[in-house]
């Protein structure tokens, strides 16, 4: 007869704890949820103020799981000291160190300029949360994963970097740098047992996605899309819960395109 041990699901990430930034909502909420099922100890991460309610049901969710924790911690990820304060509250909440950093916090300029029309404002803001915030993580997370002897460092990138589609260049090349830095990142982390390794996603029903887009350009998305559909979270978070788990070793310095043949 089976006992409660031999039917207890398998939990790869059990006891391990990840960091999801920008994850109160869209991909990152789906990728925080998903981590917490595989049994993580998940921080979730937001930005403003307004998204703070958003942020505790998604903590609470975790929380009433039968495997699963989460605690709720604001940061910005532009900014270095409040990288570091983010890393240091999650080692204070579970008093143990990180595993696994997922870095989705990101912007888009919703207005969709082309280089001619973009103002180096909007540039400049879309590199300084999308680019630096990226090395930002991307620091503190090769530093804290070697005292912890191992981990898992995921960036969300996006198709839009294989595409070169117009009128998002400014997005599209924050996202090529976060590729780059992710592939040397790999290297770097030789000997330490840390995997370095970029999903790119392609359109995705969030709320991201659908802001500043016409019915039009929607459609058209869905139409280039072999699937015939837009993607969704659900067919993002399975592939980077993947990646933080120990099966994913060989998985190192990679981007890749989460996309449904989208080019």
């Amino acid at each position: 007869m089976a006992t409660t041990a031999d039917t207890a699901p398998e939990l790869p990430l059990k006891d391990r704890v990840a960091i999801v930034t920008g994850s109160s909502r869209g991909i990152g909420r789906a990728i925080a949820l998903h981590l917490a099922s595989l049994g993580a100890k998940v921080v979730v991460n937001y930005t403003s103020p307004g998204s703070s309610a958003q942020s505790d049901a998604i903590v609470a969710a975790i929380n009433s799981s039968s495997h699963g924790s989460a605690v709720s911690v604001r940061a910005h990820v532009s900014d270095p000291d409040q990288v570091k304060s983010l890393f240091d509250a999650a080692e204070e909440a579970f008093k143990s160190p990180i595993y696994v950093l997922v870095n989705s916090a990101a912007i888009l300029d919703s207005k969709y300029p082309t280089i001619a029309n973009t103002s180096v404002d909007d540039f400049d803001k879309t590199f300084s949360v999308n680019a630096r915030g990226a090395f930002l993580c991307c620091r503190e997370a090769a530093n804290r994963l070697k005292r912890g002897g191992g981990g898992r460092i995921i960036m969300l990138s996006s198709s839009l970097v294989g595409s070169l589609r117009p009128n998002l260049s400014a997005y599209t090349a924050s996202k090529a740098a976060v590729e780059t830095m992710v592939k040397i990142l790999a290297k770097e982390l030789k000997g330490t047992h840390i995997t370095a390794n970029c999903v790119a996603p392609g359109p995705i029903a969030t709320e991201m996605y659908f802001a500043g887009k016409t019915e039009e350009m929607i459609n058209k998305a869905i139409d280039q899309c072999p699937h015939g559909r837009l993607g969704e979270t659900k067919d993002v978070a399975p592939l980077v819960g993947f990646l933080a788990t120990d099966a994913a070793e060989w998985v190192n310095g990679q981007v890749i395109r989460v996309n449904g043949g989208y080019v």
